[in-house]
């Protein structure tokens, strides 16, 4: 039997390698001659550098960079195998990880950091980049990431604004004549499935920001923030681009990053094919993906969407193996079992997110050998 275990991480408890690893030895334990491969996934958010430099045997460069609340971090970025690639995970210089939950407040946390790590990356000679944008803790609109490139954000008295998405509505002028431009002889691809423009009942703000601690009146006041900034910087550009699909992603970073060219890749899938995951596949009987949490959004270009996908191309059953499943009844989960022909969470009692989460690599381990015992039935 050959297995192919092709997991996201369980955010805040388990990174994708772990995950993966933890499934291949409950099931090398069961079925000792059984070919079981690894391959971490992930979809733009936490553990997508990782997943990429693991899969091509890259590197990470070290490096420090502004925080999301504008202290100074030990952080890093990417390097592919192909040694011209760089890749940026913004989970790990603007990640909501990184705020304390008593600090959570988006407007003043900041992507300048994100910036920081570009103009690094270009210092040391890199002209194509990768940017992961999950996981972020910033609602800026991508102001940070611009004012750290070169950009000028000018308020009535002339002067720089604070790089952060309070600071949003004092914006008078936009000056991005002072770009980087090594920008202009750069290629950047923008990791991630989201569809949200920047502004209204679907943006940034409305959509993400509740979980970056903004309330009912900041999500109000934020919106409109981004509306204001976002008509400077298009007046600026002579083009526009807050309602484009994916101009709200990770609090906007995507509209800012559109302005500089770039272009949206599913992250998912980027992974995917940067980690062969369709080679591995060849032959295989079964392939075991899951991620912290599955709820209606999985079907949207989530990790285990995407694997099943390419499985189910290739004849590959695809089995879901999860943290926690948030529904178990209605139209989602009716779609979830015609996507994979089993499905399971870890939990095993009741018990609250922080046992669970604490003990998640017992409990997958557990699982992982149950559903092992089961399809080893069959051979």
């Amino acid at each position: 039997m050959k297995v192919v275990i092709a997991p996201d991480s369980f955010k805040g408890s388990l990174t994708a390698s772990q995950v993966a690893n933890t499934i291949q030895r409950a099931f090398i334990a069961v079925m000792p001659d059984a070919s079981v491969v690894t391959v971490p996934m992930a979809d733009g958010g936490e553990g997508t550098l990782d997943a990429l430099i693991n899969a091509t045997n890259g590197k990470k460069v070290a490096c420090t960079a502004q925080g999301p609340l504008m202290h100074p971090v030990s952080t890093h970025f990417g390097v592919l195998g192909d040694g011209v690639t760089a890749v940026i995970e913004m989970a790990q210089v603007s990640g909501l990880t990184m705020v304390p939950k008593d600090q959570l407040n988006p407007e003043y946390t900041s992507t300048y950091g994100v910036g920081e790590l570009v103009t690094r990356a270009l210092d040391e000679g890199y002209r194509k980049f990768v940017i992961g944008v999950g996981g972020s803790a910033t609602n800026d609109g991508g102001l940070g990431l611009l004012q750290a490139l070169g950009g000028r954000f000018l308020d009535a008295q002339g002067r720089n604004v604070s790089p952060v998405a309070g600071s949003l509505f004092q914006i008078q002028h936009v000056d991005l004549s002072g770009l980087d431009s090594r920008l202009q002889e750069s290629k950047i691809s923008i990791a991630s499935d989201v569809e949200n423009p920047l502004c209204g009942s679907n943006g940034a703000s409305a959509v993400f920001g509740p979980q970056k601690g903004a309330t009912p009146h900041q999500v109000k006041t934020l919106d409109a923030a981004l509306s204001h900034y976002a008509g400077l910087v298009e007046e600026s550009l002579g083009k526009s681009l807050q309602d484009l699909p994916g101009a709200g992603a990770a609090g906007g970073i995507g509209f800012a990053l559109m302005a500089l060219g770039a272009v949206f890749a599913s992250g998912g899938k980027l992974v995917a094919f940067t980690a062969g995951l369709d080679k591995q596949l060849e032959g295989a009987d079964y392939v075991i993906t899951g991620e912290g949490q599955t709820d209606s959004q999985t079907l949207f270009g989530k990790v285990p969407y995407v694997v099943a996908q390419l499985a189910q191309a290739q004849k590959v059953k695809p089995i879901l193996l999860s943290g926690s499943l948030a529904e178990t009844a209605g139209e989602s989960f009716h779609r979830l079992k015609e996507t994979f022909v089993s499905i399971h969470s870890i939990l095993s009692r009741p018990m609250t997110t922080a046992e669970a989460m604490a003990d998640a690599e017992s409990l997958l381990y557990t699982s992982a050998w149950n559903l092992a015992k089961l399809l080893a039935l069959t051979y």
